[in-house]
């Protein structure tokens, strides 16, 4: 007798489903279904182009590519795009696409502008009579609204043919910024200047100072800062709001006094000025004429701070030391420069002999550009310090920003108190003659 076999009734519903859905290779939310990438474009004027997604098949994501630094992404497949260009010139214009599989395909058309409607650029040229000064002219094709020359640490508006100094040697950016429409457009040149200025120095012209004339602290320049408990470097001086400050016969001083014989911190008062908010500077030559104090313990300064010391911190906003004085070490005074890349007493500074710091006024100066920081006493020849880091990075060199002047007599203190205090000196007074900056006009 012929035996019967009777399937599993599993294979059975395979064979069933395997007939009505016949097998694709994968499920429907892996497909992967083909698409072809396409635009079309279309010119609206001479230099505006019209673009349209003619793209076909399943995609979600198209990433333009104009050609002229524009780009567009959008998953809006009927989004159209106008984009202008000022400039005659072939444009590579690309268009990717991505599927939902994150497959990618692209096509690229050239686009040809002929007319040019609007083009920045200039001419730069050096003046054969005076080599350190560059002839601009704005060449500008086509309507603009307003336009700025940027060079150095300087800014000419709306000045067709400008002038450019560069007083140093060396290769700089000249930059014509041009506004149309709310846009700004950009060219620039790279100057070459063969020689240093020989007649810089002589060209700075007075652009702010304080004689120190009336009866009192010009508050239009100068804020008091005061504080107490230990002030700065361990220093034992309470600073007070002008009560040690007097202004009389066009001289300031500054007069630490004696409160106790305890050496502690509040034992002694003194005077700190800032010019703060007020008055401060980028480059130029700084000239202080100023008389010092002495005796062991007291420890006068003439300096700059950076105007962003509340957001940068100490020491990388920088500090300019034009002159520091320990009365223990008497007729000697320092010009130190304090950055991220030494501060302290790893700070970039030298000294001189000055026999009459303390029974005549001298002026102590600074000569400071882009390039360098020259400390001086009484002539730009007498050269206490140079400071002049030949590749200069944020750390050596915070000197390309505003600092606000200081004057201030400490006492005690990590550097003036190294040697201990005598009680015996007070008061002791800084005179100061004048505050003056002289810079490029």
């Amino acid at each position: 007798m012929r035996k019967s076999y009777n399937k599993p009734k599993w294979l059975i519903l395979m064979a069933f489903f395997s007939l009505a859905n016949p097998l694709t290779g994968c499920t429907e939310e892996g497909v992967d279904t083909d698409f072809s990438p396409d635009f079309s474009y279309s010119f609206v004027d001479d230099n505006n182009v019209k673009y349209t997604n003619k793209t076909e098949g399943e995609y979600w994501r198209m990433e333009w590519d104009f050609g002229n630094g524009v780009t567009e992404t959008t998953i809006s497949k009927t989004e159209e795009f106008t984009i202008y260009y000022p400039e005659a010139g072939d444009y590579n214009v690309s268009l990717q696409v991505t599927s939902k599989d994150d497959d990618t395909k692209s096509v690229s058309k050239t686009i040809t502008v002929t007319h040019t409607d609007f083009a920045v650029d200039f001419s730069a040229n050096i003046d054969p009579a005076k080599p350190n000064y560059i002839n601009l002219e704005n060449t500008t094709i086509g309507d603009f609204d307003s336009f700025q020359w940027k060079f150095r640490n300087k800014t000419i508006e709306n000045e067709t043919n400008a002038v450019a100094y560069f007083p140093y040697a060396g290769t700089y950016t000249v930059e014509l910024i041009i506004t149309k429409n709310g846009e700004t457009f950009s060219s620039t040149k790279n100057i070459s200047i063969a020689a240093n200025d020989s007649e810089y120095f002589s060209k700075l012209e007075l652009v702010w100072e304080d004689n120190f004339d009336g009866d009192a602290v010009n508050t239009d320049n100068w804020t008091f800062e005061t504080g107490s408990g230990g002030w700065g470097n361990n220093e034992l001086q309470n600073y007070t709001a002008g009560d040690n400050a007097m202004v009389k016969d066009g001289i300031l001083t500054i007069t630490a006094e004696k409160v106790n014989d305890d050496k502690v911190p509040g034992s002694y008062t003194s005077t700190r000025i800032i010019t703060s908010g007020k008055k401060e500077f980028t480059y130029g030559r700084m000239e202080i004429r100023a008389k010092l104090p002495s005796g062991t313990g007291i420890w006068p300064a003439i300096w700059m701070l950076g105007a962003n010391i509340g957001t940068a911190g100490w020491p990388a906003c920088g500090e300019i030391d034009i002159m520091e004085y320990v009365g223990y070490q008497p007729n000697t005074v320092h010009a130190t420069v304090h950055t991220s890349a030494g501060y302290g007493g790893n700070g970039s500074g030298n000294n001189k002999a000055l026999e009459t710091a303390e029974e005549e006024f001298h002026v102590y100066g600074l000569f400071w550009t882009e390039k360098e920081l020259v400390f001086y006493t009484d002539s730009p020849e007498n050269v206490t310090h140079r400071y002049a880091p030949t590749n200069k990075n944020n750390d050596n060199w915070p000197f390309n920003k505003p600092h606000f002047f200081i004057l201030n007599v400490a006492v005690g203190g990590n550097w003036g108190g190294a040697q201990g205090i005598d009680n015996s000196i007070f008061p002791q007074s800084m005179e100061v003659d004048y505050v003056r900056v002289y810079q490029e006009m």
